[in-house]
């Protein structure tokens, strides 16, 4: 089963006035483990960036200057997240925007057939509590100290691991276990056993006598009740 964790960065925060993706970043998931396979683009937004989006993720209008535009790098992303489903965080957001851009290149949209929302996740499990991606993280334990800007690519390495977290651990679906009892299996059948010719068990007399005599000592066993 393969899905792809998936974030995005913006120039804000509605595309219908005007707004644009300006990095996508994505990590590949094969059965719930990391195949090392990632995708990060950066793309030139053909508008300007709003400082207080570059305080959130630190991307400037200087840095995507030279960068391609969502027209150039579309099929790249769209082979990338081929015959998988979409891990997203707040996925109605990213949603929105993704649909957006593919729209203006005469893409279809993504149906949400193919998208977990890993917020509901969250929340469905912790309902009350915290259910951003900061508070998700220090609830598993997961290191994001390098996260002082929002990225895409760190933001969907993160979300990743807390994907896998709410799935119940990296251990999910008992995988690794079943695993390892095929392993014992196979050594056991491996195992090359000597052949040992049968040998007599029948007792001897002075076994016999032994045994009634314990069997004297005995009060009112059940036995001597049979019949």
């Amino acid at each position: 089963m393969k899905e792809i964790v998936l974030d995005t960065e913006t120039t804000g925060m509605d595309p219908s006035t005007g707004d644009r993706i300006i990095e996508i970043g994505c990590v590949e998931l094969f059965n719930h483990i990391p195949t090392g396979n990632t995708l990060q683009l950066y793309i030139n937004p053909e508008r300007d960036i709003p400082a207080d989006a570059t305080a959130v993720h630190g991307i400037t209008n200087e840095f995507v200057a030279d960068k391609p535009v969502f027209s150039q790098v579309y099929t790249e992303f769209m082979d990338f997240i081929q015959n998988g489903k979409l891990v997203i965080h707040n996925a109605e957001f990213d949603m929105k925007f993704l649909n957006a851009e593919l729209s203006t290149v005469g893409h279809p949209a993504i149906g949400w057939a193919n998208v977990i929302d890993t917020l509901a996740m969250a929340r469905k499990k912790f309902p009350g509590s915290p259910a951003n991606l900061d508070a998700l993280c220090r609830r598993f334990g997961i290191d994001n100290t390098e996260r002082t800007y929002h990225g895409a690519l760190l933001d969907s390495e993160l979300l990743a691991e807390v994907y896998l977290e709410l799935l119940g651990g990296r251990q999910h679906g008992l995988g690794l276990a079943a695993n390892s009892k095929k392993a014992r299996d196979e050594e056991r059948a491996s195992v090359k056993r000597v052949y040992r010719e049968p040998r007599d068990h029948q007792p001897n007399d002075e076994e016999r006598a032994a045994h009634a005599e314990l069997l004297e000592q005995l009060d009112n066993p059940l036995w001597s009740k049979a019949g």
